[in-house]
């Protein structure tokens, strides 16, 4: 394992952050066009290349001393011997008393570090990949022996955002076999977009696979169970419709079997797996189905390289480290709140919303994990869009708003070749559009970090007030070479990793969510009332009370 650039003594964590208040006073005043100016070397010096992906941060306002401080900072709350623990099967999840083991789903299949587990999970990995082949070559077939051409991926939360973004995200690599196949996500529990997506379909050639970790998620059943009548009013109730039209994923195999899912279509996953952290178990099976086999292992692949850099870089250059670092800087001695994810590649279009489960479910939290409430702010809001629409939407905001913003900007470096088309000409005329979405991305960090001085000087003499751009605004920007399973395997890792390394820093427990339970708990205190089962509102507030008599008035005439 590496070891870092310079050695770190044992330091109280109140030490050093006294002392990033004293650099904040510095710094919340001190101008990034200053920083350039400062320092000609400034992009070698704030960026990392990790093959291939290339973080560059030197648009945020720090310079090496804060960096060490921080990186102090991280020490002191023993971020390193925390890894170490992330990466073994001790708890870190206090809460719930559980291992958070998402990395062990990426291991290589004779990982000698811990053989058992990389077993286990290939194992399970194996029976997933023996289906999609089977799918691909048309030997998976529905009750009426017609070939299965549709598959609905039934999920909320992480079953559904991660497959979701990740096949979005990858739909170039589909092989010829898999073209055939059309994926589609039902995640609302008002059952609208299922309502969509079966108008459109024929129960003999579609697949359901109902993702739900504990089986018991009553948005995913209800949509299954909508499901099920759908096929069984056409095809019949019989045993053979749910063996050839449902796949499970869960980790109560005896729940899947008592629904009527055949043993041979079930796939497991496990408590040390967080929902928001699953798609790289058969949570998966959607992605693989659409980028294939090869394409799943390659996704892996990319998410393992970066656990290894996670764990052995120095965290000076330390893609996750710094990530995590440079977000509490902003968040919590810059005072900036909230948090832009802008990637230029419509592919990406899902990757925000992605980003919000996993970063705010997992660090929107106000008790350490001593049980006392926090003593610095945690997660920023974290929001986004696809760049060239964000551009047209919100970017006002952050050019002229009076709200400071930090954001990332991600991109790939190449996009089309002239091999992926039929005519040349399609193909140069997408790569200009490429480049078209690259210097948009470039041109609006540039003006985002320097504002003014990003403009032409002799035009700025004239320019009224309303004209004007401050600048100082923070970003990161994230180059990827091409975006492929490989690279969005690493990317996502990044995120994963950076997300840790904020709760150590905030020392709270950023796998667990029970400010998502409660409020389910009370919608089913709710439900019979609605249904007209029970009839006394007097506990309610009188809001709820108000509410609930016009929806009652209308539903019941």
């Amino acid at each position: 394992m590496a070891t870092q650039a310079y050695p770190y003594p044992v330091e109280d964590t109140q030490t050093v952050i006294s002392e990033l208040n004293e650099l904040k006073k510095v710094f919340e005043l001190k101008h990034l066009t200053a920083l350039f100016a400062e320092n000609s070397e400034r992009f070698d010096d704030f960026s990392v290349n990790a093959d291939p992906i290339v973080f560059d941060f030197s648009k945020h306002r720090i310079d090496q001393k804060v960096l060490k401080t921080l990186v102090r900072w991280a020490h002191a709350q023993d971020l390193k011997p925390w890894i170490k623990r992330l990466f073994s099967t001790q708890e870190v999840n206090c809460t719930e008393n559980r291992s958070a083991m998402h990395w062990a789903l990426r291991l290589p299949e004779n990982d000698q570090g811990h053989p058992a587990i990389a077993k286990q999970v290939h194992e399970q990995f194996q029976r997933m990949f023996t289906l999609v082949r089977k799918i691909h070559d048309g030997q998976c077939r529905g009750a009426t022996g017609e070939v299965i051409q549709d598959v609905v991926n039934i999920g909320v939360g992480g079953s559904d955002l991660g497959p979701l973004m990740v096949t979005h995200a990858l739909s170039d690599f589909k092989q010829a076999t898999q073209k055939k196949l059309n994926m589609h996500f039902v995640s609302t529990i008002d059952g609208s977009q299922l309502s969509d997506i079966l108008h459109k379909l024929r129960p003999e050639t579609t697949l359901f696979v109902i993702s739900s970790k504990s089986f018991g998620t009553i948005d995913t059943l209800s949509n299954a169970q909508t499901a099920r009548i759908w096929l069984e009013k056409t095809l019949g109730q019989e045993p053979k419709v749910l063996k050839h039209h449902f796949v499970g994923v869960s980790t109560k195999p005896e729940k899947m079997t008592a629904w009527g899912i055949a043993p041979e279509k079930q796939f497991l996953l496990w408590d040390w797996v967080g929902g928001r952290y699953s798609l790289w178990s058969c949570i998966g099976f959607p992605v693989a189905l659409t980028i294939g086999v090869d394409g799943f292992k390659q996704l892996l692949a990319g998410a393992y390289a970066m656990d290894q850099h996670f764990q052995t870089a120095p965290f000076e250059k330390n893609i996750p480290v710094l990530m995590g670092l440079l977000g509490a800087w902003n968040n919590n001695f810059l005072d900036i709140q909230t948090h832009a994810v802008l990637p230029y590649d419509g592919r990406l279009k899902y990757f925000a919303s992605y980003l919000q489960q996993l970063e705010m479910e997992s660090n929107g939290k106000s008790i350490q994990r001593s049980g006392e409430q926090v003593e610095l702010d945690t997660c920023p809001i974290v929001w986004g869009e696809v760049g060239p629409n964000a551009q047209h939407a919100f970017y006002q905001l952050l050019h002229q708003g009076t709200q400071a913003v930090s954001s990332d900007f991600i991109a790939p470096v190449q996009r089309y070749n002239a091999n992926q088309f039929t005519y040349v000409d399609n193909a140069a005329a997408l790569i200009d559009q490429h480049h078209l979405a690259l210097s948009n991305c470039l041109a609006q960090s540039r003006l985002l970090a320097f504002g003014n001085q990003a403009l032409d000087q002799a035009e700025l003499l004239d320019l009224p007030e309303y004209k004007q751009y401050e600048g100082n605004q923070p970003s990161t920007t994230i180059l990827m070479q091409e975006l492929n399973p490989y690279s969005l395997g690493m990317l996502i890792a990044i995120y994963e990793h950076k997300v840790f390394v904020q709760s150590v820093l905030w020392n709270i427990n950023p796998f667990d969510q029970w400010g998502v339970e409660k409020g389910k708990e009370i919608a089913n205190q709710l439900l019979p009332i609605l249904n007209g089962e029970q009839h006394d509102l007097s506990t309610l507030d009188a809001s709820t009370q108000g509410l609930l008599n016009i929806l009652l008035r209308k539903s019941h005439g």
